[in-house]
């Protein structure tokens, strides 16, 4: 694969990974005043780019697939955590009408689940912040970059 140092190939290469952040300004300023949620608006704004600017050069192609698979994994993976909370909720909830635990135990048990909820969101958010960062700025300089524990949708 070829690399091209066009200034406008490596902006859109940049570009590719950029614009999975749109949603932070977006959950900033639109959350602050309307109750709104774009799902999976981190993979939609780089598959956009992505479709229409990978065939102008296989630069583009290539970091908008890297871009593409690293949000696609970040879903996966955040779908996973949403998926354990929500069986650990119910498996809480099951033991509660059983008897198991008591009424005060359950508060604790649930404000848990809530915190590793937020933590694991959290961690979740700061990896994509930096590892897009990372990414965005190695492939404006036309160097590769594979994000770590990537799943490799597109090949």
């Amino acid at each position: 694969m070829r690399e091209n140092n066009s200034q406008q190939v490596r902006i859109w290469a940049m570009l590719c990974h950029l614009s999975a952040l749109v949603w932070i300004p977006l959950a900033f300023f639109l959350l602050m005043r309307i109750p709104l949620y774009i799902p999976f608006l981190n993979i939609l704004a780089p598959f956009t780019i992505w479709s229409f600017k990978k065939k102008l050069n296989p630069w583009i192609d290539f970091q908008g697939r890297e871009s593409l698979n690293f949000q696609l994994s970040l879903a996966v993976y955040n779908l996973i955590i949403i998926l354990i909370l929500v069986l650990v909720f119910l498996i809480t909830c099951v033991i509660a009408i059983a008897g198991f635990i008591r009424s005060y135990q359950i508060k604790n048990i649930f404000q848990t689940i809530i915190l590793f909820f937020a933590i694991a969101t959290y961690l979740m958010m700061m990896s994509q912040l930096i590892f897009v960062s990372v990414a965005a700025i190695k492939s404006y300089r036309g160097k590769y970059y594979r994000y770590p524990l990537t799943i490799r949708f597109l090949r």
